[in-house]
């Protein structure tokens, strides 16, 4: 199950009592105070992990809490602190402050890692207060209480290259083609549901990590359909692939779902269309593509791509679009056909 949001409450562990307490021993007159003080109360942090991919670990409960610290206890024994609790996420999770609406942490590297809520701190024992006026202290601090709060956790899928496209575009079957990722597929729109990932190997020493973003419609950067579920995970992607099917079932025309995915991007946020894209007509295998893909070109005055993820046409051709824009590919490298045309 693919989590990318969820909210929860983290409590930090309460440091313990300090403790009142003399020494007792034969012999030993006067033995004076021994009590320990109490261990801190454990943190909640928040570490981002390479292999956590979905926040889905946490949606299944609200309340976490780290341990709390033990007690101090006599012969000046100071209590063990409480275990810190650690919440692994994946990297490209924003941590939020739910209450007042700011951001924690933006963890987007693996490794990165935030304390959320301070663990309480011990309460001092009797020995410590003990002076030369006051050789008898019978008083001792309690543990201060662990700090509280509400968070929201979103995940921005961190990828180098978002492909992005109308419903039934064919990103899906495209992600299968060039990586390792098995997303679901089928001849309908609206298949994806969440954001794939797939690793895609240009040569021996080069790769990128490739997104397939869900399709988006007219009114996503207004929260129709999914819109900013879909659209808040372009935002971290370096490199836009726009996947345009030439023929789509509905009878729309190409040139038009071109440019309704486009204004999306640029009303959820302009920076997203100022980004660089590379155009593909997808399903070139089909009657009508090359015309499509012309059509594109004359409009958009740039080059237009044709590919088919089902053929492997154009595909190398893609990759080496991907790795220039990059920087992953050298003039001098030549890389071996491993898609058929």
């Amino acid at each position: 199950m693919f989590v990318d949001r969820v909210k929860i409450q983290v409590q930090a562990g309460r440091g313990g009592h300090g403790c009142v307490s003399f020494r007792r021993e034969k012999y030993v007159p006067r033995g004076g105070p021994d009590g320990g003080d109490g261990g801190d109360g454990g943190s909640v942090i928040i570490v981002a992990e390479e292999g956590v991919d979905s926040l889905a670990a946490l949606a299944h409960r609200k309340h976490w809490r780290a341990g709390d610290g033990a007690p101090g206890q006599g012969a000046n024994r100071t209590g063990r602190c409480g275990e810190d609790l650690v919440l692994r996420v994946p990297p490209g999770t924003l941590v939020i402050d739910a209450q007042a609406g700011f951001v924690i942490k933006d963890l987007n590297e693996s490794g990165q890692r935030v304390t959320v809520a301070r663990g309480g701190k011990g309460g001092r024992g009797n020995a410590s207060f003990k002076s030369p006026t006051n050789r008898a202290p019978r008083e001792a601090q309690a543990g201060e209480e662990g700090e509280q709060r509400t968070l929201l956790l979103e995940l921005k899928v961190i990828a180098d290259v978002g492909l992005i496209g109308k419903p039934n575009a064919g990103k899906s079957t495209l992600l299968s083609r060039l990586s390792r990722a098995r997303p679901e597929i089928a001849d309908y729109p609206f298949t994806t549901k969440h954001p794939n990932l797939g690793l895609v190997q240009i040569d021996a020493d080069h790769s990128f990590v490739l997104a397939d973003i869900p399709g988006l419609i007219e009114g996503a950067h207004a929260g129709v359909g999914l819109g900013h579920e879909f659209l808040k995970h372009v935002e971290r992607a370096g490199l836009l692939v726009h996947l345009v099917e030439p023929s789509p079932a509905d009878g729309s025309d190409p040139i038009a779902n071109y440019q309704a995915v486009r204004q999306e991007l640029l009303l959820h946020d302009a920076r997203l269309a100022a980004r660089r894209e590379i155009v593909a007509v997808t399903k070139c295998e089909l009657p009508g593509a090359e015309e499509a893909r012309q059509r594109l070109e004359r409009a958009l005055v740039r080059p237009v791509l044709a590919i088919s993820a089902v053929t492997g046409l154009g595909l190398n051709n893609l990759l080496r679009e991907i790795a220039q824009a990059l920087g992953k590919w050298k003039p001098t490298e030549e890389r071996a056909s491993s898609f058929r045309e």
